[in-house]
């Protein structure tokens, strides 16, 4: 993902907060290199169409191409929200990884905060991609949900992407170390699918001479 980022720009930053809209995409790490890209202490610099740059217009650049991108996915997902209907998301919700009990744990958030649902969810982690879909199925206004979108989105962009303007020449540091943690998820990952596999294929191995008659 960084290796796009690096190579296309804000055209990357643009689809990927997009997609992050309505399916988790990484828009904590997107705008946090993207800010780390425009500070200059990068090798790669920011592509803005064939222009390459860095400093206050490169960081401005990512954090538009940012907005506008997350802004068009969060209305796409609340049209398909509003048009599918609750019916639409038990049948295809997988799709949008949206489980009943996802969009349960949904419909109590808009419950609990009402008017400021879209708000708090915009600028909550992982929990910010599953709130256009949900808005337009329990039927949040367009218009305020756009508004309260757009304050939501804007700060989240312009925090993270200032956080990566800040960091900017210990991202590679930062992303060193982290390769730690991605080798130890992987290595639970696999630890775990092998103890499912294993729990489950033992009764299926066993044959009945290998059972102790009852004494």
């Amino acid at each position: 993902m960084t290796s796009w980022l690096a190579h296309y720009g804000v055209a990357a930053v643009f689809v990927l907060m997009f997609v992050d809209a309505v399916f988790p995409a990484a828009s904590e790490l997107v705008m946090v290199y993207g800010g780390a890209l425009a500070s200059g202490a990068l090798t790669h610099r920011v592509d803005v169409f064939g222009w390459h740059g860095t400093g206050l217009s490169a960081y401005v650049a990512i954090v538009l191409s940012g907005v506008i991108g997350y802004q068009l996915g969060a209305i796409v997902g609340w049209w398909i929200g509003e048009r599918g209907g609750r019916l639409f998301l038990e049948r295809r919700g997988r799709w949008f990884h949206l489980t009943p009990q996802k969009l349960d744990r949904a419909e109590r958030w808009f419950e609990r905060w009402d008017a400021w649902a879209v708000l708090v969810g915009r600028v909550t982690p992982v929990a910010r991609s599953f709130v256009s879909i949900p808005a337009g199925v329990f039927e949040s206004p367009f218009r305020r949900y756009n508004v309260l979108t757009l304050l939501g989105n804007a700060a989240w962009c312009l925090v993270l992407a200032g956080a990566g303007w800040a960091l900017g020449s210990n991202w590679d540091t930062l992303h060193h170390d982290f390769r730690y943690v991605e080798v130890a998820v992987v290595v639970g990952i696999v630890a775990a699918v092998s103890y499912w596999v294993l729990r489950f294929r033992r009764p299926a191995t066993m044959r009945p001479g290998n059972v102790d008659p009852p004494r």
